[in-house]
């Protein structure tokens, strides 16, 4: 019986290993934006590079392989995964959000969707009494991200996925914070999983790229018809760029996630920390459940100081995390969300959420991790302090 390999093997050793044609240890890319059909009545497998090509292909089977679907497509950004897969529903149908999610599916909801006679409502998934009560006779769509961003709640997605397939409704989960390598929606019933591959699938902050997955070929074909009507699709520069950045996930995550484990740890026992959000602290409200469903608990986390000044002064002294919009590369990334992932989101929508002033976002990278406690150690000393310090 032949062997199955584990994941992190997976990551090297599948079907895009080599390339039958050259030998090639490397995915050829196949600029051709169209292809000369050999025969007048029966065209061959590509036809234009919107509609299928060969390097984006690539990725697009390694994704479903990876997260265990019959179909994958890449997009030309997380957010154009996210549209496009909207756009499943029609005018008059409801879709069911947790309430803490990314800025710009937020905004992708309420000014866009809208529009469109699409009604939406946003629940705290980690309450599931909540997510059936909001369910409505038009509900097509349950939109889970978990953890979420940038609080990292946890939504228990065996309870909703069943209380999806109860009332007929579809489900999307936004993977990008766990990837395949520690979370697998896909087994746990949900319909479609979407991906920010700029972050840690490609993994180095060189390329904005999305993915969508899904394990019902009927489900497939209408994503692909709206892939190839909508036509937001990842160029195949981008595409090789995800696929290389692949293949070192398994061991990427596993240092930051050890890192982020051991900085939250750190930060709890901080005195000018007043929360730190990380789903593997065991006294996380979605601790248990995050073991439950996920196979670990990422590399990010987010803490919030006392304000925006405290916030300010930090930022301003911390030396090796980039500040910057985006997560998941190998150097550390500091954000600020009110001001950079959620600022689509009105002042008092954030803070009913809990994303306050105060509200740091940290993506852990490769640097060592007595390296990064020591600059946060550094740094939180000026915290209500008037700093001396230029800014770097």
């Amino acid at each position: 019986m032949e062997r199955e390999w584990s994941f992190s093997t997976k990551l090297l050793h599948n079907k895009w290993k080599v390339d039958r044609h050259t030998g090639a240890v490397s995915v050829p890319i196949q600029h051709a934006s169209t292809f000369h059909q050999f025969d007048f009545d029966s065209f061959g497998k590509y036809d234009y590079s919107r509609s299928g090509n060969p390097t984006r292909e690539a990725l697009e089977e390694t994704i479903a392989a990876l997260e265990g679907g019959v179909r994958g497509f890449a997009f030309a950004s997380g957010m154009a995964a996210i549209s496009t897969a909207f756009l499943l529903l029609s005018k008059g149908d409801h879709v069911l959000v947790t309430e803490d999610v990314y800025g710009g599916t937020y905004r992708m909801i309420t000014e866009v969707l809208n529009r469109f006679g699409i009604e939406y409502t946003f629940v705290d998934m980690t309450d599931l009494e909540a997510v059936a009560e909001n369910i409505r006779p038009n509900t097509k769509v349950i939109y889970m991200e978990t953890p979420s961003n940038p609080l990292l709640k946890v939504t228990d997605i065996r309870g909703v996925v069943k209380l999806a397939k109860a009332h007929g409704c579809l489900t999307f989960l936004d993977n990008t914070f766990m990837t395949p390598a520690l979370q697998r929606p896909l087994d746990l019933g949900v319909d479609v999983v979407l991906h920010s591959a700029t972050k840690f699938l490609a993994g180095h902050s060189d390329v904005v790229a999305g993915l969508a997955v899904v394990k019902d070929e009927e489900l497939g074909k209408q994503l692909y018809k709206l892939q190839n009507a909508f036509g937001a699709v990842l160029g195949v520069q981008d595409a090789w760029l995800v696929l290389r950045g692949v293949k070192t996930l398994h061991v990427r995550l596993k240092q930051s996630s050890e890192s982020a484990a051991a900085l939250a740890a750190y930060l709890t026992r901080h005195p000018k920390v007043e929360e730190v959000y990380y789903p593997g602290l065991s006294h996380h409200p979605g601790h248990a459940i995050q073991r439950n469903q996920a196979a670990g608990f990422g590399a990010v986390l987010s803490f919030r100081l006392a304000d925006e000044e405290a916030t300010r002064t930090f930022v301003r002294n911390v030396r090796l995390p980039v500040f910057a919009v985006s997560l998941g590369a190998v150097e550390s990334i500091l954000s600020y969300p009110a001001k950079m992932s959620h600022a689509a989101m009105p002042k008092d929508e954030r803070l009913r959420r809990g994303i306050t002033d105060g509200l740091l976002r940290l993506s852990v990278g490769l640097e060592d991790l007595n390296d990064l406690i020591a600059d946060f150690e550094q740094a939180l000393s000026f915290v209500n302090e008037r700093s001396s310090i230029p800014a770097r």
